[in-house]
């Protein structure tokens, strides 16, 4: 009886301070301790915001058209994360009606069979129709499919501002299906890659891209593609809130290239251009002449390089097209512009003097 009476007078104690510790805070209690627990009331939500609306309409309208694209290693069959284990993957999305899908030079460079699967869950072999390193762009073709998702919808990287707003689907680290939202932080950036080149007029955004969004869209508010999602800057290899995009402008004119021929011409009129520190330290504006190639539309057209018993600098690129060239991208740019098999004319700076040329263009790869 003792012990059962020193139970209930504890019990009865602690229930005491809880009321009186209620009554000090005025905290409204209810104890019923015979009471089963139950799920708390759900409270009712307002209509979602127009914000918020155009976000699910941009992911509903293009996320059943972005793929996840597995790269099988030769060596080892086993898939990895891009850049890790047996394998790569990344993103791609559907172009066309004909089965084409866009996605990353680098996701499919190292070779083997390749697979999508979609949103769906469908997995489908593909074929590699062509790559385009210069540009970090590859173009496959779906072998089979049940029904073809519709094409992303293509908008204009010409009109872009920066501060308005930019949507990345894809698939990082092999979570697919993914969907980062930001800005458009800086136009008009430039981004190396394959054999010292550059892409011009790169955009640059704050929409989380990481290992696995390579290949993916770049889309508008309205849900349209305006660019290409390619790298990031990061020291740890994630998402560090710069991230880079094929402009769209390029990408619809280099895709219908790679379609047609499997591959896209490098203009070029046959120079060796010295570097933009080289250029910064002479205090020149311009592309520094190193050397012509032999036989080169350059070397034809009276072009000069460096003095290389003197050191003396010979000529300077000033302008193309009667546009200033300040740097290599710009001449590369309007190399691409007018394309293989056109002339430009180049504005050409030697000592005080300057004169204008008119220089053919060549694919360099295949001369």
């Amino acid at each position: 009886m003792n012990r059962r009476y020193a139970i209930a007078a504890a019990a009865f104690a602690a229930l005491l301070l809880a009321v009186t510790a209620a009554k000090i805070l005025h905290v409204p209690i209810s104890y019923v301790p015979w009471a089963a627990p139950s799920a708390r009331a759900v409270e009712q939500r307002g209509p979602l915001s127009d914000g918020e609306k155009a976000t699910i309409g941009v992911f509903e309208s293009v996320s059943p058209s972005v793929v996840q694209v597995a790269v099988r290693s030769v060596a080892n069959p086993l898939m990895g994360e891009e850049g890790q284990g047996g394998g790569a993957s990344g993103t791609g999305f559907v172009w066309d009606r004909e089965g084409h899908l866009v996605t990353n030079n680098h996701v499919v460079a190292n070779g083997g069979e390749i697979a999508v699967r979609f949103a769906s869950g469908e997995v489908a072999e593909v074929d590699l129709v062509g790559r385009a390193p210069n540009y970090d762009l590859a173009v496959l073709r779906i072998r089979s499919v049940r029904e073809l998702p519709r094409p992303v919808a293509l908008g204009s990287s010409g009109d872009l501002k920066v501060g308005q707003s930019a949507f990345a689907i894809g698939n990082p680290f092999g979570l697919d299906q993914s969907m980062t939202s930001g800005i458009i932080s800086a136009l008009k950036r430039r981004l190396p890659t394959h054999g010292g080149r550059e892409i011009a007029n790169v955009i640059q955004t704050d929409a989380a891209i990481n290992p696995g969004n390579s290949g993916g869209p770049l889309l508008d508010s309205a849900g349209r593609l305006i660019g290409v999602t390619t790298a990031i800057i990061s020291p740890s290899g994630s998402n560090a809130g710069i991230g880079f995009a094929v402009p769209a402008d390029v990408v619809n004119r280099i895709v219908p290239e790679l379609i047609r021929n499997g591959r896209v011409p490098t203009p070029g009129i046959g120079i060796v251009a010295a570097g933009e520190d080289v250029s910064t330290r002479l205090g020149v504006e311009g592309v520094i002449v190193v050397r012509t190639a032999p036989g080169s539309p350059a070397e034809r057209a009276g072009i000069r390089g460096v003095n290389m018993s003197t050191g003396a600098v010979g000529d300077i690129i000033t302008a193309a097209e009667g546009k200033p060239v300040r740097r290599l991208s710009d001449l590369t740019d309007a190399l691409e512009q007018a394309g293989a098999g056109k002339t430009v004319r180049l504005t050409v700076k030697r000592g005080s003097d300057s004169r204008d040329v008119n220089v053919g263009i060549i694919d360099i790869e295949r001369s």
